[in-house]
């Protein structure tokens, strides 16, 4: 039932429109737990999601790094050119174009190389993506921890408002007491305005009680990542925390945090990533093999048709004058003369032209080319050296952070371990201190009635009650709040 209506929850719409191409937010629900409400912050919440964004990009990274291994990179190119009519120096000689022209031409290159830094870029890219999943679990029991503090505190402002609701109501049947003995001549008029304005202080700790509840709301709401409905107070946490003897061994729980912390496990992963980087900077003293190969092509047209045609037409003109000059030069007797080539028909100028007309895709290939070469980076100008203690002093620091993170998480294992033994004991002597402050109140309001005690003690006694209220209530949520904290620092919930 209850997965049933989280579906529910994820699908319906939501009452906030964001920006466009974002998806729309879902509206609270009218009964909310806990585990709901870790589920909509996992799907819902823009800091975690940031997080959980890097996922992709991660597996990616070592898709990359074992395609450049493997695999050759291809690459295309096609390109258009144009060039006008006129002349060109190219050193001393003159270069004559009569016509305009215009081209193509295009390429296929393929590339691989094979080094030491694409010989270590996989596990390198692998320690990178297990130190981003770390990360991400990381952030998924932070939020976790954050979400169930943050119902912790609405639970503890609603329960303050119980408390407020009895002192207000308290505060009335004491006006009430003293309106009935100042009618009867057993109270003066001071106890009367002295029970006013202690309902009316009454009635402002509810308000501001209220008021708590709802600010604690929204800020759940912020923490979860979703709208607020317009009226918070319609959401019902339905969830409760019993308290309970803590069981758990301080050295169980140091070895579960040292084995099971987020944040550990994610440092952790970063300095293995860090020492493979470490690992791909040393590589760079290794050769490369390096392999290219390509193919390509090119048109060239004359965009003015007469032009190709007269050109055509002197080169003819010019073969047949040569071959008349040779003629009569060779022409003696016994030789047989050259046969001399004709002017160019209709047909052999429609032939040029069309010839001419190779713009844009009749491509002239070109030969197929191919290299490889091995090259050994000698003196690089200590810029290799310099990348490698770059390196390794990163992953001398990440080594660094995992040892302080360590030490700081058994510390906050150690004090809320501490603290959740203090609140448990407290609660003992709050419940107790509050049934004697109860009993305390109870007799001043008989004292008060029969005429043996003052308003003053009333009040006092009040005081004392309402404290020892808040006090107990106070008591119980710290425990709770220990417990949370303890869970986080080890990695997994206790409870």
């Amino acid at each position: 039932m209850r997965a049933l209506g989280l579906t529910v929850i994820l699908v319906a719409t939501g009452t906030v429109c964001l920006a466009a191409q974002q998806p729309v937010l879902p509206s609270v629900p009218q009964e909310l737990s806990l585990a709901d409400a870790v589920d909509l912050a996992l799907h819902y919440n823009p800091s975690y999601r940031q997080v959980a964004n890097d996922r992709s990009s991660a597996a990616w990274g070592v898709r990359n790094a074992y395609t450049q291994l493997f695999l050759p990179s291809l690459s295309t190119s096609m390109g258009f050119n144009y060039r006008g009519a006129g002349s060109q120096t190219f050193l001393t000689q003159e270069f004559n174009q009569g016509s305009p022209t215009i081209g193509s031409d295009y390429g296929i290159s393929i590339s691989w190389q094979l080094s030491g830094t694409t010989l270590t870029q996989p596990g390198l890219a692998k320690a990178q993506r297990r130190a981003t999943f770390a990360n991400i679990d990381g952030a998924q029991v932070n939020l976790r921890a954050a979400v169930q503090q943050q119902y912790l505190a609405v639970l503890q402002a609603q329960a303050q408002v119980e408390i407020a609701q009895v002192q207000v109501t308290r505060n009335e049947e004491f006006l009430r007491l003293a309106q009935a003995r100042f009618e009867v001549g057993q109270a003066t008029q001071l106890d009367v305005r002295q029970a006013e304005v202690a309902k009316g202080q009454a009635d402002v700790a509810l308000l501001q009680a209220r008021q708590a509840v709802i600010v604690e709301r929204l800020r759940l709401f912020q923490q979860i990542g979703v709208p607020a409905p317009d009226d918070p107070t319609v959401v019902t946490l339905t969830d409760s925390f019993p308290v309970t003897q803590p069981t758990w061994s301080l050295q169980d729980l140091l070895r579960s945090a040292d084995e099971g912390n987020p944040d550990v496990a994610a440092l952790e992963a970063q300095a293995a990533a860090a020492r493979s980087n470490e690992k791909a900077a040393k590589a760079q003293w290794l050769p490369s093999l390096n392999f290219s190969a390509g193919w390509s092509g090119f048109t060239q047209e004359f965009t003015n048709s007469q032009f190709v045609v007269a050109s055509a037409q002197s080169a003819r003109d010019g073969a047949i004058s040569q071959c008349d000059q040779i003629n009569a030069d060779l022409l003696n007797p016994g030789v047989t003369p050259y046969t001399c080539p004709a002017p160019l028909t209709a047909e052999e100028q429609q032939a040029v032209i069309k010839a001419n007309n190779v713009f844009p895709f009749n491509f002239k290939g070109q030969p197929f080319s191919a290299r490889v070469s091995l090259s050994l980076p000698i003196f690089t100008q200590f810029g290799r050296e310099s990348r490698i203690s770059d390196a390794a002093q990163r992953a001398d620091d990440a080594r660094e952070q995992v040892d302080a993170r360590r030490l700081q998480v058994r510390t906050g294992v150690s004090q809320a371990y501490y603290t959740l033994d203090a609140a448990y004991q407290t609660i003992g002597i709050q419940q107790s201190n509050r049934v004697a402050a109860g009993e305390q109140l109870r007799l001043a309001t008989e004292r008060y009635r029969v005429g043996s005690g003052t308003f003053f003690e009333l009040l006092d006694a009040q005081v004392a009650s309402q404290r020892a209220e808040a006090d107990y209530i106070n008591a119980i949520y710290v425990y709770h709040r220990a417990i949370a904290s303890l869970e986080a620092a080890v990695g997994r919930p206790l409870r």
